[in-house]
């Protein structure tokens, strides 16, 4: 596709480094940012509120570069492509970036970023997951998943000892260990966990896609796309359990994202995010808002920075083109 070769193109011919890598310390210390984990228009700056008066609401992505995943870390966003892997990384403060990391060729979805400035990253239909530095855009280590076809490695959660993958097209986990101080394993140690209990695999449409942890942090939670169901996954066995919302869906279920017992459900095509209610254990919940924006077009993921959640627009009913715009939508909470 010419997408990516016109994008590269764009990039080699605007040189932001001097002013990007300033701004990104100035943000991190004006703002304390929620643990969670190109070229910019001049407009980008003015789409502000006052709650926020010098962070932007809005700020583009490069066009052509088809988001899906957002990772947050100290005041730098970070996005992967659906076209080429690209990772791109934005300041929040002014919405300027740069591609940190070229892809591999197929596409980077799910991203989450640690407190060592490490980004993981869910390959799709690649099979697998990587990691990078986020300070080099190094690649530190790739992990082949399954070469069994079809696959869609889609979204990836990190926990005290682990990281998480969703397959949308496989009914299993995947499981990266991960060693003292955060040591990366060996792709011997990657572990494929089959999904068992309540889940249903559905052979045509998406599967398991988003992921977080239960408040407790004991279990993991998933949502199903093709059903709108989300499940509470014991990670030592992969036994499945619905968590019960009072008959509440989760229809085109994408990116999950969890603060304390409140359970964020960004539902792509229906362009909302849900808000529920958990219970610690995360066996059951409860609906209490939505959060729309006129500003989202096809949402894919989320993050938190400060009272705000940021997600990219995919703009999956669009048809994708070199020139295509895409952009990034902030909410409050």
């Amino acid at each position: 596709m010419s997408g990516p070769l016109s994008r590269r193109a764009l990039a080699a011919t605007v040189t932001l480094s001097a002013l990007f890598l300033p701004s990104l310390t100035t943000t991190a210390s004006a703002t304390t940012a929620a643990a969670n984990g190109s070229v910019t228009t001049a407009s980008a700056a003015t789409a502000t509120d006052g709650r926020s008066p010098s962070f932007p609401r809005r700020f583009e992505l490069p066009a052509g570069f088809q988001p899906e995943g957002i990772a947050i870390a100290r005041g730098t966003a970070y996005f992967g492509s659906r076209v080429d892997g690209d990772i791109y990384a934005a300041d929040l403060r002014t919405g300027r970036g740069r591609v940190i990391s070229q892809g591999p060729g197929t596409a980077s979805l799910g991203l989450k970023v640690d407190r060592r400035g490490r980004l993981f990253v869910a390959g799709a239909a690649g099979g697998n997951g990587r990691v990078i530095d986020t300070r080099t855009g190094k690649v530190l280590a790739s992990y082949t998943f399954t070469t069994t076809t079809p696959t869609f490695v889609n979204d990836v959660i990190l926990s005290r000892d682990a990281a998480w993958f969703t397959d949308s097209r496989r009914p299993v986990l995947y499981r990266v260990p991960l060693g003292r101080h955060g040591k990366l394993p060996a792709q011997s140690a990657v572990r494929t966990v089959p999904l068992t209990g309540d889940y249903v695999h559905d052979p045509v449409n998406n599967n398991g896609n988003g992921i977080a942890l239960t408040p407790d942090r004991r279990a993991l939670i998933i949502v199903q796309s093709a059903t709108g169901f989300l499940f509470r996954v014991d990670p030592r066995t992969g036994v499945t359990r619905r968590i019960d919302l009072g008959g509440v869906l989760m229809t085109n279920g994408d990116g999950l994202l969890r603060s304390a017992d409140t359970l964020y459900v960004v539902q792509n095509r229906l362009n909302k995010i849900a808000v529920l209610d958990l219970n610690r254990s995360g066996t059951r919940g409860r609906l209490v808002r939505e959060i729309t924006s006129p500003d989202f077009d096809v949402p894919t993921t989320a993050a938190f920075f400060g009272p705000r959640i940021y997600l990219p627009n995919a703009r999956f009913t669009t048809p994708p083109t070199a020139t295509t715009p895409y952009w990034v939508s902030a909410v409050h909470r």
